[in-house]
């Protein structure tokens, strides 16, 4: 991840000491010898990768992750997403992850940035439908960057479509998503995919990769 995907890591890297936890350092990550993390099934294909992470930290929260470009775009969403478009759930900008962080399933040791046990509760692809007043289609980062965002989810759980709008911060604002450090953002089903799945109690949720849950994850890791 040379160049500017590496310097959109720049802060997930500086928040994070890769000899303890073990999360994916992506690449250029300091004192990471330049490998790639493990998996690497985001940067497959052509079709953009989206990943719905529980994360049992502080908090215990949902993070919303869109690739665009090189990078994981991320949002901490407290109430999880929905598929009731009556829901409108705020989703709060946070930095940007590495492609690789699309698999990642485990315990961050205590003491470590966003420290606590995390599964994957969501994962597929999705279609960028952001357009302009004409009807053309507009490039899926420059959306962002404009505060709205369309798009149709292909998950396990999630599926339909869905908008991204910012309502606090703009695009001077600097942070990792253009939109200053008290951004914030409404995630909203609009559209498609039936019922779906609503947002699960997260303790009990399980993970789309294994099948486990949250208190699974960290028994296991205990054990190790």
């Amino acid at each position: 991840m040379d160049g500017e995907g590496g310097e959109r890591l720049r802060d997930y890297h500086g928040k994070r000491d890769f000899g303890r936890t073990g999360e994916p350092a992506g690449r250029e990550a300091p004192g990471a010898g330049g490998a790639a993390g493990e998996g690497g099934a985001a940067g497959e294909g052509l079709a953009p990768r989206f990943v719905v992470q529980i994360h049992d930290a502080s908090t215990l929260h949902f993070d919303f992750r869109l690739q665009v470009a090189d990078v994981l775009k991320s949002w901490s969403v407290p109430k999880g997403p929905s598929a009731d478009p009556s829901d409108k759930r705020l989703a709060v900008p946070t930095e940007d992850h590495p492609l690789e962080y699309e698999e990642f399933e485990g315990v961050i040791p205590a003491g470590e940035y966003g420290g606590g046990t995390v599964i994957v509760w969501d994962h597929g692809t999705y279609e960028p439908l952001s357009h302009d007043r004409r009807g053309r289609p507009v490039d899926f980062a420059e959306s962002l960057a404009h505060g709205h965002a369309r798009f149709r989810l292909h998950g396990a759980k999630l599926r339909g479509e869905y908008a991204l709008t910012r309502f606090r911060g703009g695009p001077d604002g600097g942070g990792t998503d253009g939109g200053g450090t008290d951004a914030a953002w409404l995630l909203v089903k609009t559209a498609g995919g039936g019922r779906g799945h609503g947002t699960p109690d997260p303790r009990r949720a399980r993970s789309a990769r294994t099948g486990r849950t949250l208190a699974r994850v960290a028994a296991e890791e205990s054990e190790e």
